[in-house]
């Protein structure tokens, strides 16, 4: 324990913050929980399904959280994406020698097994909620996990440049006719995304997580609809995209409600300064396209453990919050983030606009990436580390 009585107060409620938390705590250090007042009455269900990749998937086996979820969990073996006029791109897990490339989780699940493991986890206490950029504790560092609408974020006077991109995601759970395989499907529709992610729940071989990134107007109009005209519109969608594909998933029905947010990219002009850091999606908004959000946000926790582990170990003068110790956190994620919010920024506006010679180079791009196996195995492997 440090001098001042916690080493960290974690400040949110999600998994990245309840992650880290536990991540502390299994290094020896004091924590102070920060998390926000349960709701009084219990929300919508959460439909939501998270893409884990390896990198991911290795922090929560630490955590010993793995285990329980890997029930709620599928594991993804092949991904298949489709352009709008022809172009095609598949990866596979036997081509990048990994057991499987992903695995799609239980939003709601990873939350609740995070939460029963810090009730037992050691050296933390649950604190209450910071007034303004004021830990409720004395701390040495200050790890803000509290999302992308972070109010001590804003309290610390850090810019956060956000633009909306007129897309909401729509989601909800599907149940299919035929069995998913593992396989994970992506249709660029031009202009909207649609994407059917394996999942184990309800049927354990054939339900689907759907991620629909749709204009924010065909959004309204998704949500509006009784769930047999929603599963009309999406059952024509998957017809009009790939009549084959159609074919070998069979007819989808919704399984569960249908939820539906805005979608940004955003940046954090700064993510630390003095005793104070930020992770995840207080730092950082990407678009779901790439099924990266969560991962890119879990890879802060591991990456800034990683971080405060070495300086503890090479230079035990320093404390948990100095600034030197916090810019080598930011420099090992801030590249690796950037670089996957460009690219998914870039295949968005790629894929909407609708001039036919960027059609025609988009989708022939696409299949020349298909045929480069070294790119291919490049872009996965990034992927798979966030």
């Amino acid at each position: 324990m440090s001098a001042t009585g916690f080493d960290v107060c974690v400040s949110g409620s999600g998994a990245v913050a309840m992650s880290l938390t536990l991540a502390l705590s299994a290094e020896g250090w004091r924590v102070a929980w920060a998390r926000a007042p349960e709701a009084a009455s219990p929300a919508k269900a959460d439909v939501r399904t998270y893409a884990l990749n390896a990198r991911a998937i290795t922090l929560l086996e630490r955590l010993r959280v793995w285990p329980a979820l890997k029930a709620f969990s599928s594991p993804v073996f092949e991904m298949k994406i489709c352009g709008d006029g022809g172009g095609a791109l598949s990866f596979s897990a036997w081509q990048q020698q990994v057991t499987e490339l992903a695995w799609i989780v239980d939003a709601a699940a990873l939350e609740r097994l995070l939460g029963e493991a810090l009730r037992f986890a050691p050296r933390v206490e649950i604190v209450p909620p910071l007034q303004g950029a004021q830990a409720p504790v004395k701390a040495a560092l200050l790890a803000i996990c509290e999302g992308k609408h972070s109010g001590t974020r804003a309290d610390l006077g850090v810019e956060f440049a956000r633009r909306d991109y007129g897309h909401w995601g729509v989601a909800t759970r599907l149940k299919a006719e035929r069995p998913h395989n593992g396989v994970a499907r992506q249709w660029f529709r031009s202009p909207d995304i649609l994407a059917l992610l394996p999942f184990n729940q309800p049927d354990p071989d054939a339900s689907y997580g759907l991620v629909w990134s749709v204009p924010k107007e065909r959004a309204e109009h998704l949500l509006s609809l009784n769930t047999a005209d929603f599963e009309l519109e999406l059952n024509d969608a998957v017809l009009q995209s790939a009549p084959e594909a159609a074919e070998q998933i069979g007819h989808l029905s919704v399984a569960s409600e249908v939820a539906g947010w805005p979608l940004a990219l955003a940046q954090a002009d700064r993510w630390m300064g003095p005793g104070w850091v930020l992770l995840g999606d207080a730092a950082h908004q990407v678009h779901p396209l790439a099924g990266q959000g969560l991962n890119l946000g879990l890879a802060d926790v591991d990456t800034l453990v990683t971080v405060l582990r070495e300086a503890r170990a090479r230079e035990p003068w320093r404390s948990l919050g100095d600034e030197r110790t916090l810019r080598r956190y930011v420099r090992r994620r801030e590249t690796p983030t950037r670089a996957m919010a460009g690219l998914t920024d870039g295949l968005l506006h790629l894929f909407a606009d609708q001039r036919a010679p960027l059609k025609d180079l988009r989708n022939a791009g696409m299949t020349l990436v298909e045929r480069l196996g070294p790119v291919k195995h490049w872009l996965v492997g990034r992927a798979l580390d966030a």
